[in-house]
């Protein structure tokens, strides 16, 4: 009996799903879609190109990975940005990562290495002078390599929202928090990770993963103290200048100490 194979059309048809969905993606990690900010399936389509179905199914997956909330006669939503939630999510993202970079190092073949071996090459050589937008799309990469090498594919399911929570503290962190433009050690916590996932040396590749979720963790304390709630969620109401004077000025003082 033939095996069937998907058509050119529904193979078509996956592949606009999958840029529609990493389109999107990427506007929510930089913020360029708004949390909480009020769309339609028509703006979306608009801002990508993408037509009705591909932009559908993809806004599906983004509600499934709570990014997106569907509202019922009102259209569609931006998640707003929890910061406890999030920080909650964080220790789930740890005990998975644990294991997911257990299984990588132990299961990992000598294709993915060498992929591992070139990326962490390629980071080294732009470590001085990259950019958080740059390095988002190393980071992508570097994930989607390690969830390949541990050869689980629930585990990406899993995973792959948490990335994307995670990579958008990192790019608010980076961006609009005072002094903290640089990332160098973000890039050399993601290098201590793949090197030893290309050693095999599960034991290190545990501690390098906790110490990359500690750093993300230390992010969440700088983002509330720097940056506005109304950033974190649009629908808020405006501050009152006076306040966000007084802020400012909190601020300052915390900086020059």
């Amino acid at each position: 009996m033939p095996i069937d194979t998907p058509s050119p059309t529904r193979r078509n048809a996956v592949n606009l799903l999958d840029l529609a969905y990493e389109k999107f993606e990427h506007l929510i990690v930089t913020c360029e879609l708004k949390p909480g900010a009020f769309l339609t399936i028509q703006d979306l389509q608009d801002m990508s190109g993408f037509s009705r179905t591909p932009v559908h199914q993809a806004v599906t997956r983004l509600a499934a990975d709570t990014l997106m909330v569907v509202r019922p006669r009102h259209g569609l939503q931006v998640a707003p940005i929890d910061l406890a939630r999030e920080r909650l999510l964080l220790k789930l993202r740890r005990d998975l990562e644990r294991f997911v970079i257990r299984l990588a190092a132990e299961r990992s073949g000598s294709s993915h290495r060498n992929q591992m071996l070139h990326l962490a090459r390629q980071l080294r050589e732009r470590r001085e002078a990259i950019a958080i937008g740059e390095f988002n799309a190393f980071d992508r990469r570097i994930d989607q390599l390690i969830l390949a090498a541990a050869g689980e594919p629930f585990l990406e399911h899993t995973l792959r929202p948490l990335h994307t929570i995670f990579r958008r503290v990192g790019w608010i962190y980076h961006n609009r928090t005072s002094g903290h433009s640089n990332i160098k050690k973000t890039v050399d916590t993601h290098l201590s990770v793949l090197d030893a996932v290309v050693k095999r040396d599960i034991e290190q590749a545990i501690r390098s993963s906790d110490s990359l979720i500690d750093f993300v963790d230390s992010m969440f304390d700088v983002i509330e103290r720097d940056v506005d709630p109304e950033f974190l969620d649009c629908t808020l109401d405006p501050i009152l200048p006076m306040a966000s004077a007084e802020r400012q000025e909190q601020r300052n003082a915390v900086t020059k100490s």
